[in-house]
């Protein structure tokens, strides 16, 4: 088994988001049962999976408004499995738990219920409201594969294509930055030099601290998280290939800080349509430095409050102009928000407060159903202050 990476006891995994299916039972179950064998999840395995799915997919064309399921691979270094996000308008469930006990399934569907479910699946996570709709998420691992995971991943996401695409020109992803001493890094293009201090947060009139720009952002020392958030210009296949090279100098790139990323993806983005993207670092202490070129909201948000964080204008991979990098605090059990101009911006605190202490991929589910369009590409990350 390799290694997992693991903040506070919460992993990263790499995703990709496969299939959307919306009142088509059918073919969700064939999908599913081909992504299990392509994966290699194992013949019972992938039966198991095909059976949860049948039954999710056909509760949504029975009973659901405007319900969608995905289909999607996680992955780490060693294994990989698939996740199935289910989101719907409405009804909703008012007793969960009396929803999730044997013998419950509605009239109509196959009959083994959401208990039978959670049962087969890994995880299994539910968000419902009367009124507003159902979020629902099950994993399935190979049989005696599964990793050695003590909490729900720090960081997750969501991409859906604009209607009438395959693809999707959105992306999102997250890496580990190691543990190490707080050091200068050199300048790699010249658009900031960086030193060995940290400017403290100034603080406003109510108390709370605010957002500052900051001139010399400097990896803190211990191991953080960075998360990026990329909207292709545009949307289908061309879109899709900027937002993957964006995600390919992510993932491979070494960078500490938010503009150094962002320097390495712009480089990367030469000659594609190039994007909107936003960068951020996470710190166990709670600290977190942002980036952004164009148009991703980004915002740390709790039960009660929101505190946006400022992108500037520009095109990654043609027009970036001197990067600027800000500095704020997440709050305990907080989250930090980024999302694509796909969804709405106009969304509140109080609309996610009921989904905070959800899984993030839970989350973006939610804020999609919420304040997504689908007139264009959308997409959102979610990363939690789990440590």
């Amino acid at each position: 088994m390799g290694k997992v990476n693991i903040i506070g006891g919460a992993p990263l995994l790499d995703c990709e988001d496969v299939a959307w299916f919306r009142d088509q039972p059918e073919a969700a179950r064939g999908a599913a049962a081909a992504l299990g064998r392509r994966i290699g999840l194992g013949e019972q395995r992938t039966a198991e999976l095909v059976l949860a799915v049948a039954e999710l997919a056909t509760n949504i064309t029975k009973h659901a408004v405007d319900g969608s399921l995905l289909l999607r691979v996680l992955r780490n270094d060693a294994v990989a499995g698939v996740e199935v996000v289910v989101v719907d308008s409405g009804p909703g469930m008012a007793d969960v738990p009396e929803s999730q006990r044997d013998g419950m399934s509605t009239a109509g569907t196959l009959g083994i219920g959401l208990g039978a479910v959670q049962r087969l699946a890994d995880n299994f996570d539910v968000h419902s409201q009367p009124g507003l709709g159902t979020v629902q998420l099950a994993r399935f691992w190979p049989r005696n594969l599964r990793p050695p995971m003590s909490g729900e991943p720090a960081v997750g996401g969501i991409t859906r294509p604009i209607s009438g695409e395959q693809v999707c020109g959105d992306a999102w992803a997250a890496r580990i930055d190691p543990s190490s001493a707080m050091t200068a890094a050199p300048p790699s293009d010249g658009h900031a030099q960086l030193v060995s201090r940290r400017p403290e947060a100034s603080v406003g009139p109510t108390g709370k601290k605010r957002s500052v720009p900051v001139r010399a952002a400097v990896a803190g020392p211990g191991q953080g998280v960075l998360v990026m958030s990329c909207d292709g210009l545009g949307h289908g296949p061309m879109a899709a290939l900027a937002s993957q090279a964006a995600v390919q100098a992510f993932r491979t790139g070494t960078a500490r800080t938010p503009e150094q990323v962002m320097e390495q993806v712009h480089r990367a983005l030469r000659g594609t349509r190039g994007a909107a993207v936003a960068v951020a670092r996470l710190e166990p202490d709670g600290r977190v430095l942002f980036c952004g070129i164009g148009n991703i909201t980004a915002a740390l948000v709790t039960t009660t409050t929101r505190a946006n964080l400022l992108s500037h204008p520009g095109i990654v991979g043609h027009q970036m102009h001197q990067l600027r990098t800000y500095e704020q605090h997440l709050p305990s059990h907080g989250a930090l928000v980024m999302h694509s101009d796909g969804l709405s911006d106009r969304w509140t605190a109080a609309d996610l407060a009921g989904l905070l202490h959800h899984p993030p991929a839970v989350i973006a589910a939610g804020l999609l159903r919420q304040a997504g369009t689908r007139r264009d590409d959308a997409s959102a990350v979610i990363a939690k202050a789990a440590w």
